[in-house]
């Protein structure tokens, strides 16, 4: 399973990315976020995973062509912090447009799953597009500290499962619990799994930060696989 790379319209401008479709021609869309290595062999190759179980998936070229080497983590680090949110914006609300308008895409709206950097922007972008996006699958990654994300959670209507690493400095487990509480008491349906003896990047089996743990990948992924299943 392999997919294409294809451009798509983003308010006014052109976006890039890449486009996983299954074998049976048609399903429910996902689109899928980078880690902030950038779109990565690795993140492509969720999408063909994706792809491989029924889904067509999109990955959305954030980064605009960069992208940073797993020894490069001062470059990575720059391009996530150099990223213009509202840019990002712009090309996943795209993403979204592109998927939904396209043939193969089933259903009215999209699941969004995305990985560090990725999963903060999946329950970002899940907030702003509302009723477009079903279901948010975040992994290791969310918008925390009033500081830094002063966010509107009021058009969150997609279901969340989202998927930590209980020893995790980027994203803490205590502030990770803590948001979730706070997203259940203004009444969104929110599930957050935590697993236990697990690092930042525990899903990523390329173990760029030497944190993979097959045990929990496979169960995050059979996880994220029946919740995109249920609700797109």
């Amino acid at each position: 399973m392999s997919g294409t790379a294809v451009e798509f319209a983003a308010n006014g401008t052109t976006a890039g990315g890449y486009l996983a479709l299954p074998d049976g021609g048609s399903g429910p869309g996902v689109v899928v976020l980078q880690e902030w290595w950038g779109l990565v062999p690795q993140i492509r190759g969720v999408c063909d995973r994706l792809a491989g179980e029924g889904f067509v998936a999109l990955a959305p070229d954030l980064y605009h062509g960069e992208f940073a080497e797993h020894t490069e983590m001062d470059r990575a680090g720059e391009l996530m912090t150099s990223l213009p949110p509202d840019r990002a914006a712009r090309d996943m609300s795209g993403a979204i447009d592109f998927l939904l308008a396209h043939e193969a895409t089933t259903g009215d709206a999209v699941g969004v799953t995305g990985f560090c950097m990725g999963g903060m922007l999946t329950l970002m972008i899940a907030a702003l597009e509302g009723d477009r996006v079903a279901a948010a699958a975040p992994f290791y990654g969310a918008p925390l500290g009033r500081e830094q994300f002063d966010m509107d959670w009021s058009g969150l209507s997609a279901k969340v499962e989202g998927h930590f690493a209980a020893n995790d400095d980027f994203f803490p487990p205590e502030a990770i619990t803590a948001l979730g509480d706070d997203l259940r008491e203004a009444g969104h349906d929110v599930v957050f799994h935590v697993y236990e003896g697990t690092g930042h990047g525990f899903a990523n089996e390329e173990n760029p930060l030497g944190t993979w743990d097959e045990a929990a990948a496979a169960t995050a992924w059979a996880r994220t696989l029946a919740f995109l299943g249920a609700h797109l």
